[in-house]
């Protein structure tokens, strides 16, 4: 079998942390050309991850005949236009989060591929055996009846982020981030951090149906958000809170689902998942029954070996595809909207 040959659009912190180390990792697969605005950016991240070739033009990714597969890393209101780009050429698409900060742009891209044959991860990609596992208690009936979910997402903010990409690029800090530019960036850290919080909700419980939320600017340097708060009501008619933010020191990563015969809990990136139970339903003060869930029979792999697996299938990511990231798109958006008029905002997209 071929190996896969890769471009990526974009060098940036993105590229350079997630990426080229995952694709280092895919065995079929290989990094054969990157694109970005800075030459000497291009050969430090060339010279370290062993990619052959790299170019100042994005143009010149999408148009290689021998690239078969692209890597979208550009700041956040560039993704479609180059995730278009890439599809029109015949390449499959990894789409770096979030997939656009439109809506109108989002359903383009989702029509892009629907009417396609090219296969399309979008990222944030959260289907890891503790989250499989919580989901699949989920629609088994395992918790019984779902009420609420929980999740929270978020770290001390880019700067904290950059700097551990200043070290891998072996550049200097820089004095300012996109990420704080409201014209660069075009959102905050909703959609930043967010979209962590939201596609394991989205993914444990089901498609979203109105969103209720709170942005507020604690401490960064910007006029966008960087603390967000959402009450999302699910279709099942479970209510959900997201949480996230750039004002977290001790970074979070955490869910859980609570329903009538019990809930399951992943308190931290690092930890196991946990479920819990009654021991008895007739006494409030009887211990609880706590068990550390299995999830050895789910496979773990990330997110460019899962893409490649399902290329080499000619599928579209159970999970992780151009769908659902449009249905947390229109989440998101509507969290936006919500919070700068004070009303619930009705979601009209759905799984599926």
């Amino acid at each position: 079998m071929d190996k896969l040959k890769v471009g990526i659009v974009g060098a940036g912190g993105i590229a350079s942390k997630l990426h080229l180390p995952e694709m280092a990792t895919v065995p079929d697969a290989e990094v054969t050309l990157i694109s970005g605005r800075r030459q000497q950016r291009l050969e430090t991240m060339c010279r370290k991850f062993h990619v052959p070739s790299w170019t100042q033009s994005y143009d010149a990714v999408i148009d290689d005949p021998e690239i078969d597969a692209v890597i979208v890393a550009l700041p956040h209101p560039l993704h479609v236009e180059w995730g278009l780009k890439a599809l029109a050429a015949g390449k499959h698409v990894h789409m770096q989060k979030p997939l656009s900060t439109s809506l109108e742009e989002a359903q383009q891209f989702v029509e892009a591929v629907e009417s396609g044959n090219r296969t399309v991860l979008a990222l944030p990609f959260v289907a890891k055996p503790p989250v499989l596992a919580a989901r699949n208690m989920v629609q088994q009936g395992t918790l019984g009846k779902i009420s609420s979910a929980h999740a929270r997402f978020s770290h001390g903010g880019p700067e904290v982020y950059y700097a551990t990409i200043q070290t891998i690029l072996e550049e200097e800090p820089e004095d300012a981030l996109w990420f704080f530019d409201a014209d660069k960036a075009d959102v905050g850290a909703l959609f930043d951090m967010g979209v962590y919080a939201i596609a394991h909700l989205v993914t444990l419980v089901g498609s979203v149906k109105a969103v209720t939320a709170r942005l507020t600017t604690v401490d960064k340097p910007t006029r966008l958000e960087d603390t967000a708060a959402l009450l999302l009501d699910f279709e099942n008619d479970a209510l959900g809170t997201a949480e996230t933010g750039w004002c977290d020191g001790a970074r979070t990563g955490e869910f859980s689902v609570h329903g009538t015969e019990g809930k399951v809990v992943m308190p931290s990136r690092e930890s196991s998942l946990s479920y819990y139970r009654p021991s008895s339903k007739v006494d409030e003060d009887a211990p609880l029954i706590e068990e550390t869930v299995d999830t050895s029979s789910y496979v773990d792999e990330n997110s460019h070996q899962h893409w490649v697996n399902c290329i080499r299938q000619s599928i579209q990511p159970p999970i992780a595809n151009a769908r659902a990231a449009r249905h947390i798109t229109e989440i998101m958006l509507a969290g936006l909207l919500s919070s700068r008029e004070g009303r619930t905002v009705e979601v009209l997209s759905r799984l599926g």
